[in-house]
């Protein structure tokens, strides 16, 4: 923590808290001593007491070294410091240890430390997901004895946050007894629940035994532990984390797993860069060129610098500070041969670096791809409890600046239930908010008449899925209602993300993009380190069997030698003077078992050796390019891709919650939407209407209420603008893909789930805008035979509660709406059969909020049940009777008449 950055954050609130707590002269008063602020001569009274020792304005960091270690002190001296600095040093402190040790977590792994250190723990138990849970108890006991030294019950807490699926979009542990719910509850008592690892935390653990990341003590010192986790996935955003700390907070939000690793992949394949030049292959060269016998890499290194010079040398310090210098200045130091490195390599490596730094001992990964290319992939956060989301513009500048807001709402259906009432069922809720208080708040805005029109409340959900049930009252309408649920709880509100994390023990703002980049930076350094610790373990490995090799050549010759040595010492070092082997090679063969002097044991340590070579020989291969090391990263993520992607749970709207959305997440592909008579709607993919031979019995188009019956159908895109028209001349508009998918013989969902439409209204017309190329006027017709024309650039701007088509009178009510052209022929036919064929000429165009004009003149007792297009004058007319009699006549015979006459009949009804 002293090698870290104070953020300016954090210098700024303690400045500020110390400018309200005191005034400048009571500072002054309090923190500085008497002889300081009286005459000189006093002043040196003071040095002289004190012992000499002379306090400047910036010399507290001095002082507090002096009090640590002892330096120029003797007993009984005194030390005056200042109050102030004192009180901001221990301040900056408390501060740094919240940040780094407690509430931000770190870019690699994207755990916080107590995370971090109880999936250690868990480790160290073997809790894998194979095998059985053990005790919670137990797990919060090993983390607190050996790696956090905190409360058992927030170390409990943080175990159940990870165990949560409401609380994480990747649950890291597997749990097993009551460990609370999305309503509030708290888990049960840690003696009772028992606990391991899920499968995609193994993926945070993979190959940290392999020298992958850094480790240091302990808090008591009697173990190590890991600084972060190898992460073989970008789990900071794929789980997301919130942490309040001191002048800072983070809060960044989950994402879709299977996403991230597309944008990961689209990075690797599109516009990479190297920020510098990579040290580490040249640095491993001179180190194995140095010793004959090969060395092993430690598994739990304190320093990066431990893959090429050896903790023990007594030189270590000296030699790191030497390859620092190379490595972020591109500076080759004058002793640099003293200390056993090759100046010439280390000058060619650096050609070109000199007063330009390197960098970096591994790649730093850049790319040219940008935000707007990455949410190509990621359309946004993916939250656990599902929900929507809205608004890209804001999401975007959200991940282009780290911080930002993004609207959320729950999930709303409307239901009709056996008795024929509607009811609005909320089957997802926006990310963090409790079920339990949401149902409270409901139940008081109705109490308070904020909301009216609620018969009755309930919950009817179940452990895995979230349902609560609003009645209805008849005659209210679900959409105001609903409108006001967003208005009043919950349902609707902000998530408000500030990507901060840990880079180098440092908290940064950090924005998509970048995010990212440094998560690939640390798997190229996991992967780089394995590939090392692999290779010294092979080469270890390949070394020893050569030995057993030459062993083998020559025998009868190793079988004298050793027996003619006294002991087993004398045997080895005979041994290493006589074939020349080294002592790890000398003692293989000492060791070495007689069965495998047999011809078949050899052949096998000969297969190994060639085994090895080819390791080797592969591992050398891909170390010396960062490309190839970037295509292992991309291998790894396309495994954990394979095993544990899923569908995205929250829904992204491009525009803002009262704005129209696009069609952005969505195909253009054909769709067949059917509403039925009491207005329940869905559309289906035409495939699943099937050819069938005349004759036959058909298929389940759809179950139906008793009594309901399809009344439109339409076959048309997602894409397309569909208006829909309403029996009291409203008029609204959807787009094919609001409308729910659903399989052919589903019912549907009742249409005033989409459209805020009345109860006692009714589907007249279902027109697609794309249906007709050379469309430009939409014309209607009424019961009562009045026709009307509007242009069709009225109806672009459509409002969500829909647009006046046509004023009606009286008991009228629209009929039919049809897609015209201004040139076509339009026929009406009545109930009592009577027909008239007219031109579409002679209906005057007028605005939307008028009544049209009568397109034929009817009894009382008769009214219009059918309104059409004449397209080809050869074409046939059908005409069905309600007992069943239906006809065929040619429409030449329906002859061109004046509209507002009383026309002619087109069938004759008994």
């Amino acid at each position: 923590k002293d090698k870290t950055p104070v953020p300016d954050d954090v210098k700024k609130l303690i400045d500020e808290q110390i400018a309200e707590g005191s005034t400048e002269s009571a500072a002054d008063t309090l923190a500085v001593p008497k002889a300081i602020t009286e005459t000189d001569e006093e002043s040196d009274d003071y040095k002289t007491a004190t012992g000499d020792l002379e306090i400047g304005e910036d010399s507290n960091g001095g002082i507090n070294d002096m009090l640590t270690t002892g330096a120029g002190l003797k007993s009984g001296d005194t030390v005056n410091i200042s109050i102030i600095d004192e009180l901001k040093k221990d301040f900056i402190d408390y501060a740094m240890s919240v940040i780094v040790d407690r509430a931000i977590p770190d870019i690699k792994d994207g755990l916080k430390p107590s995370q971090r250190r109880v999936a250690v723990a868990m480790r160290d138990l073997t809790l894998w997901p194979a095998g059985s849970t053990r005790k919670c108890a137990k797990i919060i006991g090993e983390a607190m004895g050996n790696y956090h030294p905190h409360g058992d019950q927030a170390i409990y807490q943080t175990l159940v946050n990870m165990v949560q699926p409401f609380t994480m979009r990747y649950p890291l542990v597997h749990g097993q007894g009551n460990f609370g719910s999305i309503d509030g509850d708290m888990a049960a008592s840690m003696r009772y629940t028992e606990a391991k690892f899920s499968k995609i935390a193994v993926e945070l653990l993979k190959d940290i035994d392999k020298g992958t990341v850094l480790y240091r003590v302990n808090y008591d010192g009697t173990r190590n532990e890991p600084t972060a986790l190898p992460a073989a996935y970008p789990n900071l955003l794929a789980n997301g984390t919130s942490g309040i700390a001191v002048g800072m907070a983070t809060k960044i939000p989950p994402h879709n797993l299977g996403e991230l690793i597309d944008a990961l992949i689209m990075m690797i394949e599109q516009g990479n860069t190297w920020e510098g030049k990579a040290a580490y292959n040249a640095l491993r060269n001179m180190r194995e060129q140095k010793s004959r016998v090969p060395q092993l890499l430690s598994s739990e290194p304190f320093e990066y610098w431990e893959n090429y010079i050896l903790p023990a040398d007594p030189l270590y310090k000296e030699k790191v500070a030497a390859l620092q210098i190379f490595v972020k200045e591109g500076r080759v130091v004058e002793n640099i041969e003293e200390l056993g490195f090759n100046r010439a390599l280390l000058e060619e490596l650096a050609k070109g670096f000199t007063g330009a730094p390197i960098l970096a001992l591994y790649p730093k990964f850049t790319s040219l791809v940008t935000t707007q290319d990455l949410m190509q992939h990621i359309k946004g956060p993916d939250f656990p409890t599902g929900g929507q989301i809205y608004n890209q513009k804001e999401i975007l500048s959200c991940y282009e600046t780290g911080n930002g807001r993004v609207k959320m709402r729950g999930v709303m259906t409307v239901e009709e239930n056996s008795a024929g009432r509607q009811a609005i069922i909320i089957t997802e809720l926006p990310f963090q908010v409790n079920k339990s208080i949401l149902m409270e708040q409901i139940a008081q805005l109705v109490h308070d008449g904020k909301i009216e029109g609620v018969k009755d409340l309930r919950d009817e959900s179940s452990k895995n899925e979230i349902r609560i049930y609003i009645e209805l009252k008849a005659g209210y309408s679900p959409q105001i209602i609903m409108q006001k649920l967003f208005k009043f709880t919950p349902m609707q509100m902000n998530f408000n993300s500030n990507m901060i994390a840990l880079v180098d023990d440092e908290p940064r703002t950090l924005n998509l993009k970048k995010m990212l980049e440094l998560y690939l930076d640390h798997r190229m350094t996991v992967i780089i380190r394995k590939l090392e610790f692999e290779l010294a373990r092979n080469k270890y490995d390949a070394h020893i069997l050569e030995g057993l090799l030459k062993a083998l050549d020559f025998i009868e010759e190793v079988i004298k030698v050793i027996r003619a040595s006294e002991n087993q010492d004398v045997a080895k070092v005979n041994l290493m003077e006589r074939f020349d082997l080294t002592d790890v090679q000398a003692q293989a063969i000492l060791d070495m078992p007689l069965r495998r002097l047999a011809a078949l044991e050899r052949q096998k340590i000969q297969d190994e050796y060639n085994g090895l070579l080819e390791n080797i020989k592969h591992h050398e291969m891909y170390l010396a390019k960062e490309s190839m090391i970037l295509e292992l990263v991309k291998t790894d993520l396309l495994e954990v891709k394979e095993k544990f992607v899923d569908k995205r749970r929250t829904k992204v709207y491009k525009g803002d919650v009262d704005e129209p959305q696009e069609e952005d997440m969505i195909a253009n592909e054909p769709t067949f939407v059917t509403i039925s008579k009491t207005g329940y709607i869905k559309r289906v993919d035409p495939e699943e209407y099937r050819l069938q031979h005349r004759g036959g019995k058909g298929s389940i188009g759809a179950k139906l209420k008793e009594n309901d019956y399809v009344n439109h159908a339409l076959l048309c895109n997602t894409h397309d603008r569909l208006l829909v028209f309403m029996s009291d001349g409203k008029v609204f508009k959807l787009r094919g893909y609001e409308i729910p998918e659903a399989k052919k013989i589903a019912k549907g969902l009742p249409i005033v789930n989409l459209l805020q439409i009345t109860p006692d209204t009714q589907v007249s017309s279902l027109l697609s805008l794309q249906s007709r190329e050379n469309g430009k006027f939409i014309t209607m017709a009424t019961a009562r035979g009045i026709v009307k024309k509007t242009d069709l650039s009225e109806y672009e701007n459509i409002r969500r509660n829909g647009l006046v088509s046509i004023v009606l009178k009286d008991a009228d009510h629209l009929i039919q709406a049809q897609l015209t052209t201004g040139e076509d022929e339009l026929i009406l036919i009545s109930q009592k059969g009577k027909s008239i064929r007219f031109t579409e000429k002679e209906v005057k165009e007028s605005g939307r909020n008028t009544m049209g004009v009568k397109g034929i003149g009817l009894k009382k007792d008769d009214a219009i049940i059918s309104f059409d297009i004449v397209v080809n004058n050869s074409d046939l007319l059908l005409t069905v009777s309600a007992q069943g009699f239906g006809k065929c006549t040619a429409l030449r015979e329906f002859k061109q008449q004046h509209r507002g006459g009383s026309g002619i009949f087109a069938a004759k009804i008994g």
